[in-house]
């Protein structure tokens, strides 16, 4: 019993306490957020009860993971790595759920489930571990490509079942953790020169004419209003809804409340914006900037190379997220169905991020004195 006292008291003592705080006051704000939403009719009962459950779950998942150190984790990465994928693999199969142009549930009836969520929180683990293990191999040819590789696989799997927003997000994983992870310059220099090539073939080879579109509507004014009704219509009425508030917001007990299709989701950017105004976003907006900068904080105090490996993973993960999302409902990006993290409804997301938090908090938590960003404990 002293033992695990002890244990906990030096948990305790190191962890990031501020970060669990802002991610579970957030996911409380969501709660809150989605019942509201049930009120005018934009999501069921169901809906809410399955954010609430997995919100409570994230929560304690992520404490759990928190509790175990870092480097156990990574160490069997082999035993749960094969479950993500199979996973994955399975929306191929009939428990597969097409939905518009991509599959990326999968139905075991009483509960759906986004494998690619899951294989994030994988991707980030084995990704570190891999690069960590390298450490000056990284550089030579044949290691790096093999670190590509690592990369390319989930992202290629992710990008054939047609869920292109959340290949990129692995794709930015990756980028982040190669450039801490130590990549010659060498190698960053041919990425950004081969871009231009790589879009070249991406606009012309790989992308379909309504992917295409996407983009071109963001910048043609008199093309957005050829497709108000049809592939600019969600964005556009994004933008209505997000602009409706003003500055305080319509409050939650308004007459009239403008929709687009996701608000809950993809678009609730939208919806924080019609309900608490210019102040409720930027309140929204500064809390995600802070989870980041506390991830980065973490990931500058961890002991080795494989806790800031983690922590940066997790941070590109979440600042991806957060960019695009409100990038799409203010029209700088085109729609690619990526989720607010703590906020969009969607019990996998949130359940998830919650675990790969609690990821991050094993860093901080599993060190030899507590050091920081803006602190070291003397």
């Amino acid at each position: 019993m002293k033992t695990v006292l002890n244990y906990l008291k030096d948990y305790f003592k190191h962890l990031d306490k501020v970060l669990p705080v802002i991610c579970i006051g957030l996911t409380l704000f969501d709660f809150f957020l989605i019942s509201s939403m049930e009120k005018t009719g934009f999501v069921n009962h169901q809906a809410v009860t399955t954010q609430i459950i997995a919100g409570v779950l994230g929560i304690a998942a992520g404490f759990v993971i928190s509790l175990i150190d870092y480097k156990f984790i990574a160490k069997y990465w082999y035993t749960f790595a094969p479950i993500a994928v199979i996973l994955q693999l399975l929306l191929f199969t009939p428990l597969g759920v097409k939905r518009d142009d991509d599959i990326a549930w999968l139905d075991f009836k009483f509960f759906t489930v986004q494998p690619s969520e899951i294989l994030k929180f994988v991707f980030i683990i084995t990704l570190a571990v891999h690069i960590s293990k390298l450490g000056d191999k990284l550089n030579s040819p044949l290691h790096f490509l093999g670190v590509c590789v690592h990369a390319l696989a989930p992202a290629g799997l992710i990008l054939i079942q047609g869920d292109a927003g959340s290949a990129l997000v692995f794709l930015f994983i990756f980028i982040c953790m190669l450039f801490i992870g130590g990549i010659s310059w060498k190698y960053l220099a041919a990425g950004v020169l081969a871009v231009p090539a790589v879009a070249f073939v991406a606009w012309n080879y790989i992308m379909k004419d309504h992917h295409r579109l996407r983009f071109k509507v963001l910048f043609d004014e008199e093309l957005q209003q050829q497709e108000v009704r049809d592939i600019y219509y969600q964005q556009y009425w994004g933008k209505v809804a997000l602009g409706s508030g003003q500055l305080k917001g319509l409050g939650f007990d308004a007459d009239h409340y403008t929709y687009t299709s996701e608000i809950y989701n993809d678009f609730v950017f939208s919806y924080i914006g019609m309900t608490m105004g210019f102040i409720g976003c930027m309140c929204v907006m500064i809390t995600l900037a802070v989870i980041c900068l506390l991830l980065l904080s973490d990931a500058s105090g961890a002991q080795d190379k494989l806790g800031r490996l983690i922590c940066v993973g997790v941070f590109a993960m979440i600042l991806f997220h957060c960019v695009v999302n409100i990038g799409m409902v203010l029209s700088v990006v085109p729609v690619i169905g990526i989720p607010l993290p703590f906020v969009s409804q969607g019990g996998t997301s949130m359940l998830m991020m919650h675990v790969c938090v609690g990821l991050a908090l094993s860093v901080s938590a599993h060190k030899e004195k507590a050091k920081h960003m803006f602190y070291t404990e003397k």
